[in-house]
């Protein structure tokens, strides 16, 4: 188990998966460290449900159909141009620089359109989880945060315990197409799913590490 400063550091998206898949205990491990994150007035509104074998295979198989076909049906609005000002740079670089370590340029269509489709393919990952969370309205906003925390907690133990994830906002543009394969009820949505397994360490594209802002850029100290 790695310690909380070499996790943290550590982290990072996995973008090609070795077929191995991890064992049962691994995974409720996993989800025993996660269950643990902060959640306003203890509501724990995360409802997570992992895929593998053959439900795995067939939710991959409709999935990539919805998106050759380009039917979308994600549960929340996404929008990047909303990202401007000095956040436009920065999604910009990442696209740019995560094509490059993809070995595809910016004029090359169908190589972009190929790694669009990794994402329909999981990353080859042999597990998958989807977090849900309850409808309610105006405090959606407090249950993503909840759900972001624990989103977190999942990937840094991951991390720790030698596996690796991505957090990918991609599987919730096909909602609808989980929620009926899982026979989830309409009242929960889709925030985004979490692709999970042990990293294949000698794949390029594991070595791509997106760049992040200092802290003197995002964080602001008073005395």
């Amino acid at each position: 188990m790695l310690d909380f400063e070499t996790t943290v550091r550590a982290r990072h998206s996995v973008r090609q998966f070795l077929p191995t898949p991890m064992t049962n205990a691994q995974i409720r491990e996993v989800a025993e460290d996660a269950r643990r994150s902060p959640s306003s007035t203890n509501t724990q509104p995360w409802s997570v449900h992992i895929v593998s074998g053959e439900t795995l295979a067939r939710l991959k198989k409709r999935i990539m159909e919805k998106f050759e076909q380009g039917e979308l049906c994600p549960d929340f609005a996404y929008d990047q141009s909303k990202f401007d000002g000095i956040y436009e740079p920065r999604w910009r670089e990442f696209y740019k620089e995560m094509f490059a370590a993809n070995g595809v340029t910016r004029d090359d269509s169908e190589g972009r359109k190929k790694i669009t489709r990794r994402n329909a393919e999981f990353y080859d990952a042999p597990h998958a989880a989807f977090l849900f969370m309850p409808d309610v309205g105006d405090g959606n906003v407090n249950a993503a945060s909840d759900m972001g925390m624990y989103s977190q907690t999942f990937l840094l133990s991951l991390t720790a315990r030698g596996f690796g994830g991505i957090p990918m906002l991609f599987l919730a543009m096909f909602a609808d197409v989980v929620r009926e394969e899982l026979g989830i009820s309409p009242d929960f949505k889709l925030l985004h799913g979490i692709a999970f397994g042990y990293p294949d360490k000698d794949a390029p594209i594991n070595q791509f590490r997106s760049k992040r802002a200092s802290v003197d850029e995002t964080v602001t100290f008073y005395e």
